[in-house]
């Protein structure tokens, strides 16, 4: 039978510095049994959320069974180019299919980590013992105050986070400054919300939802003049050096932005692997026509798409706006 310290001991690196450290590079309830939380997450209610990724990847097959076993996603679509990954019909990850495609390297602008929220810390717990069993690499955990994470990375080097939030009333804030920290996650008091001695996490909730990108930038500064100043995200917290927090709607972050591997970066090479697009679904017709009038104010016109409009960032990722 497996025990609660067998699954911890599986897991890996709990109560260790190495996590502590690990998450510290990686971002600056009730139990509700086996049934999947269904009630979407403070953070896909505000204004704007964020709703897809799409990644460019080298071996289609690996990436989809990573992930699929990692998070038990759907399979939305799939062809020799590009697979879709989701949740109860949503889609959540693009897969796009680049067999040459050379590795983007992690000192480049790119992506940090995309971070998948699971709808309740009873899911996460579950997912804990999932992960836990199966033998998972993880590369750290913290409670961030505000949340609760562990970090991890796919077999082509794109960082991955899994959390869920703590209840937003529980937040702290001081003006428009919400508090953060990284500190050691109690990984028992998670995880005795449910039975570690058998994997119960069999398919993804309904609402989990990608959370939060953190992307890696060249210049913070330039950073939030495209995600505050054209996109419409407001800080949240900037008190760490060469890292920015962004929300819409007070979530504590939507988009985190560094500079801890990437300072002076230059232009993506869009020919690598990586971090292709990400996007940004906004519900209120008042907010998009906002949102493009700051565009075309600075000169920028976007690439129309179904629903919405295109947009790359400074360095070369693109954010797609589109509808909710």
């Amino acid at each position: 039978m497996t025990t609660r310290r067998q699954v911890m001991k599986l897991a890996a690196f709990a109560a260790s510095q190495t996590a502590l450290m690990g998450a510290v590079r990686a971002e600056g309830g009730v139990d509700l049994g086996a049934a999947a939380s269904a009630a979407l997450p403070f953070a896909q209610q505000t204004p704007m959320r964020i709703g897809a990724a799409a990644l460019r990847v080298r071996d289609l097959g690996r990436m989809r069974t990573y992930y699929i076993d990692l998070l038990k996603f759907d399979t939305i679509s799939a062809d020799k180019t590009e697979v879709v990954l989701g949740v109860d019909g949503v889609a959540l990850l693009h897969l796009i299919h680049r067999p040459d495609a050379p590795l983007e390297a992690q000192t480049t602008a790119g992506l940090f980590h995309t971070a998948f929220l699971m709808p309740s810390r009873a899911d996460f717990a579950r997912w804990l013992v999932h992960a836990a069993l199966a033998r998972t690499p993880f590369d750290g955990f913290a409670d961030h105050h505000v949340s609760e994470a562990s970090y991890l990375t796919d077999p082509e080097g794109n960082g991955i986070e899994v959390y869920s939030d703590r209840p937003p009333s529980a937040w702290k804030w001081t003006g428009d400054t919400v508090t953060m920290g990284t500190d050691q996650l109690d990984i028992d008091n998670i995880v005795a919300q449910t039975d570690t001695t058998r994997d119960q996490y069999h398919t993804a909730p309904k609402a989990l939802r990608i959370g939060h990108m953190h992307l890696r930038v060249g210049d913070v500064a330039r950073g939030r003049s495209f995600y505050e100043g054209l996109i419409g995200m407001e800080p949240t917290r900037l008190g760490r050096p060469g890292v920015a927090f962004l929300s819409s709607g007070r979530y504590h972050h939507h988009i985190g932005i560094n500079t801890w591997q990437s300072a002076g970066s230059g232009p993506r090479n869009v020919q690598e692997t990586g971090l292709a697009w990400f996007s940004l679904r906004i519900a209120d017709d008042a907010v998009m026509a906002d949102r493009k009038r700051r565009l075309a104010a600075a000169g920028l016109s976007g690439e129309s798409i179904a629903d919405g409009v295109a947009i790359a960032d400074p360095w070369g990722t693109q954010v797609r706006l589109v509808k909710a």
